[in-house]
């Protein structure tokens, strides 16, 4: 018995929302579409003996790439069928120019990453609950095509990394479900959010203050008020947690954002919620 490793294709996507949905995770078949289009070449089927039973996907970002959506069919665990699709992802950024490699990591697949070189860099929480309506007057305005390069310069300052493909992406998916916050004609912050199977996704948004962070956080709360939301925080960003705190949600669950390479420099100060754990 072996294993052999192909391009994903859309004939794919059924395959990638079993696996998904074995492990419980929020994806839709929107998000695989995704995860195809902004890297074509780089997403992966594993087949033991013919039969397709993994996957991960990549999304490369001028010198930084992204490892995601690595799962394991549960009856085909604990065979290296994981560490060998990573490896090939890996390969494949190689291949790429892609000096950094990023990922974020569940407490079951840290060890994996570490064995093969990644090494932690900060903790990321999901935190849940059921949006509410916050009180007051929102300042947020629709994002606009003429701000697609301050809303870039802005991630890219928090985030080290130049994702103006994957913001302009996710605004074009659904353009209401994007805003903007400005300070004297110039962009504080801005937030998206995303449909998932279990819940809304709150994210990716960054904050250049506190206020505005929050601004932004409850415009989304209050886009979704009354259904479930998930927003992954960096831990360190103290006024992030409490903010949600107060807003009802609490943790799920915990995971590491690892890298291989080159570090990068991402200010989670400034990072007031992760896109996911697909591309940081």
């Amino acid at each position: 018995m072996s294993l052999s490793i192909r391009s994903m294709t859309t004939d794919d996507i059924d395959l990638g929302m079993c696996l998904k949905a074995q492990a419980g995770w929020n994806q839709i078949p929107a998000d695989w579409r995704r995860f195809l289009d902004l890297e074509p070449e780089g997403c992966f089927v594993g087949e033991w003996d013919g039969r397709p039973v993994a996957t991960t996907t990549t999304c490369t970002f001028g010198s930084v790439g992204w490892i995601a959506m690595v799962l394991v069919d549960e009856s085909f665990r604990r065979r290296g069928i994981a560490t060998r699709l990573v490896e090939h992802a890996l390969e494949y950024l190689d291949g790429h120019s892609v000096t950094t490699v990023r990922l974020d990591a569940t407490k079951f697949g840290r060890p994996v990453y570490e064995r093969i070189g990644f090494v932690g860099e900060h903790e990321f929480v999901r935190l849940q609950g059921i949006a509410c309506s916050p009180q007051g007057s929102s300042e947020t305005v629709a994002v606009c095509s003429e701000q697609f390069d301050s809303l870039a310069a802005l991630d890219r300052q928090a985030t080290g990394t130049n994702r103006r493909r994957l913001l302009e992406r996710l605004i074009a998916e659904d353009p209401a479900k994007s805003r903007v916050i400005s300070v004297q004609d110039s962009i504080a912050g801005y937030v998206m959010i995303r449909p998932g199977a279990n819940a809304t996704q709150i994210g990716p948004s960054v904050a250049l203050t506190a206020e505005a962070g929050q601004v932004l956080g409850d415009w989304a709360l209050a886009h979704r008020a009354g259904g479930p939301v998930f927003i992954d925080v960096p831990v360190d960003n103290h006024p992030a947690i409490e903010w949600a705190h107060r807003r009802g949600l609490s943790e799920q669950r915990r995971f590491t954002r690892m890298y291989r390479g080159q570090p990068i420099a991402e200010d989670v100060g400034l990072l007031w919620a992760s896109s996911g754990p697909e591309k940081g």
